[in-house]
Order: C-alpha cells, then sequence, then structure tokens
C-alpha cells in the first residue's frame, strides 16, 4: 500500500481566526504532528505579491546574464530566444494562476503536483525546485563581491560573501510582511532603474550619445546574428549558440511562478493572484524584451567585455551601454542598482526556498523539523538550511569567477525547467479533472489564457529544451561541461526513482487515476471567506493607493 503525500494543513482552522495568526501547534497533516508551532501567515497584499513574482524574476539574469546571450546569439538571436521563452513562461504563469486561485494554499506548487499527477513527482520536483532557489542563492552571493569591487577593493571577495549571506539569512527571520515591504521596495527600485535605462537607451540610439545616432549599426556591423558556439561548422554554432540564449532566458525568467508560491501567503488570493499575473506579465515582456531589443543596439556582439572574466559588472551590457555612450558618474549609479538587485533576489531566493521546505516537510517528503515555525509564522529551520547552501559561493574564490557562475546557472536553469514542466502537466491533469467532474473553467475565479493547446505547447517545449541545452558539451566533450549540463536531470531521476519505487512504493503506477484527483481540499475553506471583509479590516488607504498603482 502507497504512502499518502499530505497536502493542506489545516486552512480552516487558521481562517477561522480574526487576523490570521494562528500558531498553535496541535494540527495534524498524515502521519506528522507539526511541533510547537504553527503555519505561515496570510499577510502578503496585492502590491507584495506582484512585486514578489517581478522582483524574483529581476536578478543578475538580466543584468549580468544578458550578456552571454547577446555575446553567443547577436542582437536579433538573443531577442528571438527571450520573445520564445517568454511565450513559454506565461503560460507556466497562467497555469499556476489558474490553480493557485482556485485552491490558494502554501507550498502550491508541489501540493498540485501531488494532488494532479503522483506523490512521487511531487516529493521529486518539490526538492528540485528548492534546490533551483537555494543554488540561485549561490549565484547571487558569487556576484555580490564583485559587483562591490567596481567600486573598491578594501574588503577581500570572501568577506563580501560573508557579509551579505549573514544579510540574507537575517532578513528571513522577520515575519512575512517585512519580507514583503522590503521586496516590494527593493522591487520598486529596480523598476524605476530599468524603465530610466530603456528612456536613456532610447535617447542614446537616437544621438545624444557621443557616438552620435546609433541606429542599427551594430546589426549592419559586426551583424545582427553573432558567432554562437565556436565549432567546426559555422550555422551549426549558430544554433548551439542560440540554444545557450534560451538557458540565458530561462534563467532570467525563472522566478515568474512565484505569484502562485505566494498565494498561499496572500490575504486575498483569489483578487490579488489574477491581477498579480495580469501586470506581471506584461512588465517582464516590456522590461526584459524592450531591454534585450536596445542592448542589440547599443552593444556589439563582439564586445570583448561581454565575456569579460574580470569582475560581472565589466561584463553587463547595461553598464557597457552607458560607457560606450560617455555618460560620465551613471556607470556608478546603475551599480548601486546592480546591487540592489542583489539584495532583493538574495531575499527572495532564502524565503521562497524556505517556504518549499516547509510544505515538503508537511507532505512527508522532508525532515519534519522544516515544519517548525516561530511564533511569526517564519519557517526558521528552513530559512537556516536553504541559506546554507548559498556558501557554495564561495568556490569563487578558488575557481574562475564566471567558470563558477556559468556551472551554477547551468544547474540552477534545467532545475527550473524541470520544474515548469511539472507546472504544465499538473495543469493538464487539473482541466481534465474538472472535466471529469463536470466543472467549466468558465466559472473559476481565474481562467488561463488560449486553452489547453497552449498548455500542452509550454510542457512539450520545455521537455524539448531540457534534452537539448546540453548538446554543446558533446561538441567539445569533457566531463565537467556534460555534468554540468546534465547533473538536474540525473538528480530528478534520482530522486524520482527513490521515491517512486522505495518511498511511496507506487511501482510502475505513474500518476493518479483521473478519478481519484482531487479539487476540493483547501477549496471550500477559502469559497467560505468574506474576502470583502476581510480587506475593509486590513487595508488601510495609504495600502489601497500602492494597490491601485502596482
Amino acid at each position: 500500500m502507497s504512502k499518502t503525500f499530505p497536502d493542506t494543513y489545516d486552512l480552516e482552522k487558521e481562517l477561522s481566526h480574526p487576523q490570521y495568526e494562528i500558531s498553535s501547534a496541535d494540527h495534524k497533516e498524515g502521519e506528522y504532528t507539526q511541533p510547537e508551532a504553527g503555519p505561515v501567515k496570510r499577510q502578503l497584499q496585492q502590491r507584495h505579491v506582484s512585486m514578489i513574482a517581478l522582483g524574483g524574476t529581476i536578478g543578475t539574469g538580466l543584468f549580468i546574464g544578458t550578456g552571454s546571450a547577446i555575446s553567443n546569439g547577436g542582437p536579433v538571436g538573443a531577442l528571438i530566444a527571450y520573445v520564445f521563452m517568454a511565450s513559454i513562461v506565461y503560460s507556466v504563469a497562467n497555469s499556476i494562476g489558474e490553480m493557485a486561485t482556485y485552491i490558494p494554499i502554501t507550498g502550491s506548487f508541489t501540493v498540485f503536483c501531488a494532488r494532479f499527477i503522483s506523490p512521487a513527482a511531487a516529493a521529486s520536483i518539490g526538492w528540485m525546485y528548492w534546490f533551483s532557489w537555494a543554488m540561485t542563492l549561490a549565484i547571487e552571493l558569487s556576484v555580490v563581491g564583485q559587483v562591490i569591487e567596481f567600486w573598491t577593493f578594501a574588503v577581500p571577495l570572501a568577506g563580501w560573501i560573508a557579509i551579505f549571506f549573514v544579510t540574507f539569512t537575517l532578513l528571513n527571520f522577520f515575519p512575512v510582511r517585512f519580507y514583503g515591504e522590503i521586496e516590494f521596495w527593493t522591487a520598486s527600485i529596480k523598476v524605476i532603474a530599468i524603465v530610466g535605462w530603456l528612456i536613456y537607451s532610447l535617447c542614446m540610439v537616437c544621438g545624444a550619445g557621443k557616438t552620435g545616432p546609433v541606429g542599427f549599426r551594430y546589426w549592419k556591423n559586426p551583424g545582427a546574428w553573432g558567432d554562437g558556439i565556436l565549432v567546426e561548422n559555422k550555422q551549426t554554432g549558430r544554433f548551439l549558440g542560440w540554444l545557450s540564449c534560451l538557458i540565458n532566458a530561462a534563467f532570467t525568467y525563472q522566478g515568474t511562478e512565484l505569484v502562485g508560491i505566494a498565494a498561499g501567503e496572500s490575504a486575498n488570493p483569489r483578487k490579488t493572484v489574477p491581477k498579480a499575473i495580469n501586470k506581471v506579465f506584461f512588465r517582464i515582456l516590456i522590461f526584459y524584451i524592450l531591454s534585450i531589443f536596445f542592448m542589440g543596439l547599443l552593444v556589439p556582439y563582439n564586445d570583448p567585455r561581454l565575456d569579460s572574466t574580470e569582475t560581472y559588472v565589466s561584463s553587463s551590457p547595461f553598464i557597457i551601454a552607458i560607457i560606450n555612450s560617455g555618460t560620465p558618474v551613471l556607470p556608478h549609479i546603475f551599480n548601486a542598482v546592480i546591487l540592489t538587485t542583489i539584495i532583493s533576489a538574495g531575499n527572495s531566493n532564502v524565503y521562497i526556498g524556505s517556504r518549499l521546505l516547509y510544505a515538503l516537510a508537511i507532505g512527508g517528503v522532508a525532515p519534519r523539523i522544516f515544519m517548525r515555525t516561530t511564533k511569526t509564522g517564519v519557517p526558521i529551520f528552513g530559512v537556516i538550511f536553504t541559506a546554507l547552501f548559498g556558501l557554495l559561493s564561495f568556490m569563487v574564490v578558488s575557481q574562475g569567477a564566471k567558470t563558477v557562475f556559468d556551472w551554477l546557472v547551468n544547474i540552477t536553469t534545467v532545475a527550473g525547467l524541470l520544474s515548469w514542466a511539472s507546472v504544465s502537466y499538473s495543469h493538464i491533469r487539473f482541466i481534465d479533472a474538472l472535466k471529469y467532474n463536470g466543472i467549466s473553467r468558465d466559472s473559476l475565479p481565474f481562467k488561463a489564457r488560449f486553452g489547453a493547446g497552449y498548455v500542452w505547447y509550454a510542457f512539450i517545449s520545455i521537455i524539448i529544451i531540457t534534452f537539448l541545452q546540453g548538446f554543446t558539451s558533446f561538441f567539445d566533450f569533457t566531463a565537467s561541461k556534460f555534468l554540468t549540463a546534465y547533473i538536474s536531470v540525473f538528480l530528478f531521476m534520482f530522486l524520482w526513482i527513490m521515491f517512486q519505487f522505495f518511498i511511496f512504493r507506487d511501482g510502475w503506477r505513474l500518476q493518479h487515476p483521473i478519478e481519484v484527483l482531487d479539487i476540493d481540499s483547501g477549496r471550500r475553506e477559502v469559497d467560505a471567506v468574506d474576502w470583502d471583509a476581510v480587506e475593509s479590516k486590513e487595508h488601510t488607504w495609504f495600502d489601497k493607493v500602492l494597490n491601485a498603482i502596482f
């Protein structure tokens, strides 16, 4: 007989409290009793949820990782890669949004996988998704010292890593509302900076800089398409270069699904999540696509600084574009923005990782110690364990900084792609369950756009990209390149086999039969809440103004 995978905590008990401030210790999930503390809190508002999803994606992937995309794919190749990946991301965001608004519970990412696919798939993907965010923390910490060295070398690189490692950890010990406020304001700084950079870039392209009107100069010379990966056949090299652009794009967009994860802690998930999804996608589309477009206009793909190994900042196409345009002081200002970006992204990495461990522990596939929360609802041991993976960033001290960065980006991105694939397939099964139970998707609080065909498009595309992205390692084969490309796939397969055959003992029953799919647990309790009354109690006039804007 297989083990069950419990997928929600006592939401009815939590919501029965007038201020949603439960910290009781007596609710049970399956075989476990949560020790000493209670569930996480619903303290995030619409502006928090929106900015968590936006701030979680705007990080080193945009400000630094896009340099590799321009270098390998050229301005047009990089632009096409980011547009293509955006179409996949939009499908994933809609999928998680439809499910998370219908059943808004903490850790919804793994919960849906458990309900609609299988407990083994949920456990494996849950750990892989946590792994991707823990490794992303290491990426942020590996960059932070290099960013500060743009100004000074007074403190050793390892010293800056240690300082920010402690900072990110301590910030996540505060209640979730403090996390929401920190992320809201730091993400706001990033948004304002990118808008400013886009306006600045338009002016430079039109001739305000020292080089005069740039226009499409660099699309003609050195060209619109990069040289790609250097192999014998030039066209093959360009294709491989474009594949590497897809990995850069996937890493850049990773975090869009945070809007669904945050649903479990938003004050009114059925109102905040749909609005956040509608706003966030267009913000990301504008910020990323326009940023890539202007980078391709202002920075030639053969600029040697794009592949610089000296400092990450010198390889940032944002700063290269500013330097090329001859504007003094502004590179220092934008470097400060990049530093703010790292603080915001590192904060998000620890936050989401700790919540994922909490959900995995609730489901019985992670040590029960991760179920413990403080009186303010912070899963403290999840915070500590996730933060520990940031110590991998100290590898930059002994290994090449760019080498470590590329390793971590590839490993993280593939793990994230597998998680996106599970979201899409969970949504496919969710749609099947609705049909089986005679429920129209038109009656849902939020309906994903473009139908089931769009979900299948995203799922198949993600699987193809996951396996094709490592082809570059076969043209100049080394064990390290091959493992970097596919270690996340191997890790997922190992976890799935372990959970499927040895933990849950489900044998070859790979997914739940359609007739047993659960679309009710966690939904009825939320249906019973008077959300208008909740909002009237929790929102001040200042909150209402900010929610309207953001």
